[in-house]
């Protein structure tokens, strides 16, 4: 019985791992306009990738569904940008991302994951 109780919660904890920090969403949105809706429930932000052309001004527009602490807040990794995001209402975050790269955003927990991806802007 005890081996059972072990296989299972070594299964749970792996799928626990697999989930919050090695699953990736397939969600990408490009940047069309000049705002981006992202909604933040179940322990994801939907859309997960963003595209978005280096210099150019963007909304992300952050909708928070899930009100669990966790989802409070969006930190954007080396973009030295932070909001807090109310539940159940917009909340638009303004930035114009300088360098082309690859920029992570989570919750303050790192549950939630995202990835900023700003891309070389060839139109003048």
């Amino acid at each position: 019985m005890n081996i059972l109780v072990n296989l299972f919660g070594l299964v749970l904890a792996a799928f626990i791992v697999w989930w919050f920090w090695i699953a990736k969403s397939g969600s990408t949105a490009r940047s069309e306009g000049d705002t981006i809706n992202i909604t933040v429930d179940g322990g994801v932000y939907t859309p997960s990738n963003i595209r978005v052309p280096a210099g150019k001004p963007v909304t992300l527009r952050f909708l928070r569904k899930d009100p669990s602490p966790c989802a409070e807040k969006v930190i954007f990794s080396g973009l030295d940008i932070s909001a807090d995001l109310p539940v159940g209402e917009p909340y638009d975050l303004d930035i114009t991302p300088g360098m082309p790269g690859e920029y992570d955003f989570t919750c303050q927990m790192a549950m939630y994951r995202g990835k900023l991806i700003v891309e070389e802007n060839t139109k003048p």
